[in-house]
């Protein structure tokens, strides 16, 4: 006997957008109930892998043509220059390709290979520069190309549009979601997430809790970046911080496979950095709601061999993470 089919939904339910750069944004707030480390500590992702290129680069690239194409900073087909180690390179290439715009890259040569197949698909040029000098060289690099070609600089290190597009539209979604949030966790790339975010959660709740996660010194994790390097992103508001949390690459990668073994979310190592650093922050608590920034999802590092291969821990290394403040 045949079993009846589901019906179909209606037609008024299905949203038409205008266009791909439609889809930035709004991204979904998921709770993370078997992660909680405690009965009265709730714990919610946002999940910004859920951008069109699957990172929360999206949001600030989108916003930061647009304004400075309002503004006639950038001119219709005028070329864009930007240093990058992944994601914003990503972001860059689709709404450069779908605006118009060619765009040349500055990345370090230690970028996730995987990125480089994606950032040529979408016709980007890339120009290599060593990672040992740090991403400050990719910056100058790319000043150097944009004054030298007359290219428009995106500068999302130094560019206040970065955390204003996050304080114009992440902080808002996470209100509207989660109303009661009080402990924000971003992971620390650019300093745009939790500046502009941060700032406008506190000034929905003054007591809200913002917490960094930063590489511990000598780990590598795409996106983000240890501030003992030397160089401290000028949008980067470290007087917001109630506190940072150093995490190891193998305690992030452990996270990026706790989530997808608890909760079925496959993220990236950023987030895994993330998700360790705030179940740190949850040992100071009895209870309360936790927010935190998944920046990326894991599909383009599933290449990496620490993904899917066990990563062994020590205690010394779980006592090796440092809380400030």
């Amino acid at each position: 006997m045949a079993r009846p089919r589901a019906p179909l939904l209606e037609a008024a339910s299905y949203t038409a957008f205008v266009d791909i750069l439609s889809l930035v944004g709004n991204t979904p707030l998921v709770e993370l109930k078997s992660c909680s480390p405690k009965p009265g500590i709730r714990l919610f992702a946002k999940l910004e892998g859920q951008n069109p290129t699957g990172s929360i680069k999206d949001r600030i690239v989108a916003h930061m043509i647009r304004v400075a194409r309002a503004e006639g900073a950038l001119r219709p087909g005028q070329e864009i220059v930007e240093a990058t180690t992944g994601n914003t390179g990503l972001a860059l290439a689709m709404v450069g390709r779908r605006l118009g715009h060619l765009v040349r890259l500055v990345v370090p040569d230690t970028v996730f290979p995987g990125m480089l197949p994606a950032l040529e698909f979408y016709g980007a040029q890339t120009v290599s520069v060593a990672a040992g000098v740090g991403i400050k060289s990719a910056i100058d690099v790319a000043r150097e190309i944009a004054d030298r070609d007359h290219a428009f600089l995106l500068n999302q290190f130094g560019s206040a549009e970065n955390p204003r597009c996050h304080y114009e539209t992440t902080g808002p979604e996470i209100i509207a979601a989660c109303p009661d949030v009080d402990v924000l966790v971003c992971g620390l790339g650019t300093g745009g997430t939790i500046t502009g975010t941060g700032q406008r959660l506190r000034e929905h709740n003054p007591d809200v809790r913002l917490i960094a996660a930063e590489p511990h010194p000598g780990s590598q994790l795409p996106g983000l970046r240890s501030l003992a390097q030397g160089f401290v992103p000028p949008i980067l508001d470290l007087s917001l911080l109630d506190g940072k949390i150093l995490v190891r690459s193998s305690s992030a990668f452990r996270a990026v496979r706790e989530l997808l073994m608890r909760e079925g979310v496959l993220v990236g190592p950023s987030s895994g950095a993330v998700m360790h650093a705030a179940l740190k922050w949850a040992q100071r608590m009895e209870s309360g709601t936790m927010v935190l920034v998944f920046a990326d999802s894991g599909w383009k590092y599933l290449g990496a061999e620490p993904l899917h291969v066990a990563q062994s821990h020590t205690e010394d290394e779980e006592l090796d993470d440092v809380l400030w403040w």
